[in-house]
């Protein structure tokens, strides 16, 4: 079964949120909703990787991430993909590329969680997708201070958005980004992990 490219027309804005989701928790589900309404998107896609090249751990099997993810997200509007997996993609930065040219006329926002933002600059190509996509960042528990203090954050401190103007970040001129505080569930992946959830789910 195919998840990964659905009909999308122009001028729509969609939400990617990327990672492993080793598995799909609360904490995922709570700021993909909050960034539809904060950022006022049309859409909002979860980008399921095969693997995360900056883990070293080997994450559960796709289709088995996949099925637990579309338990945890029922909602009309956020859509399960395994895009990555079907384009070849290892990095967000080509995974951007590619859906860009396939959707041409679709504003993407990149989505991620204040602790992804601590350690963007480790990201293959991070500048380019600061560059060419409008990037929203919704805090975490535990994060806010090392997000806001690290390399990226202070580099492109010129096109952050205020909060206030977060329903402008779909439409803005790249770069721009935006922080928002959400309220906030206290989960991870990897404490699910640890405390051997997952497996019996």
């Amino acid at each position: 079964m195919r998840h990964g490219f659905p009909f999308l027309r122009a001028g729509m804005t969609v939400g990617l949120l990327g990672g492993s989701f080793d598995p799909a928790h609360q904490g995922h589900v709570q700021i993909s909703r909050a960034a539809l309404t904060q950022f006022g998107l049309d859409r909002g896609w979860w980008l399921v990787s095969p693997g995360n090249p900056l883990k070293a751990h080997q994450p559960a099997p796709l289709e088995q991430r996949m099925q637990a993810a579309r338990r945890v997200m029922q909602h009309p509007r956020i859509h399960i993909s395994d895009a990555e997996a079907q384009l070849g993609t290892r990095y967000t930065a080509q995974t951007l590329r590619h859906l860009r040219r396939r959707y041409p006329g679709v504003r993407f926002v990149w989505l991620m969680g204040a602790d992804n933002l601590a350690q963007f600059h480790r990201w293959k190509d991070w500048r380019q997708i600061l560059d060419t996509v409008p990037v929203g960042v919704l805090a975490r528990p535990g994060d806010r201070i090392s997000a806001r203090l690290s390399p990226a954050a202070r580099i492109y401190a010129p096109y952050r958005l205020k909060e206030a103007e977060s329903q402008l970040l779909a439409q803005a001129r790249t770069p721009a980004w935006c922080f928002i505080n959400v309220p906030m569930v206290a989960a991870s992946s990897s404490a699910i992990r640890a405390r051997g959830a997952w497996s019996a789910s």
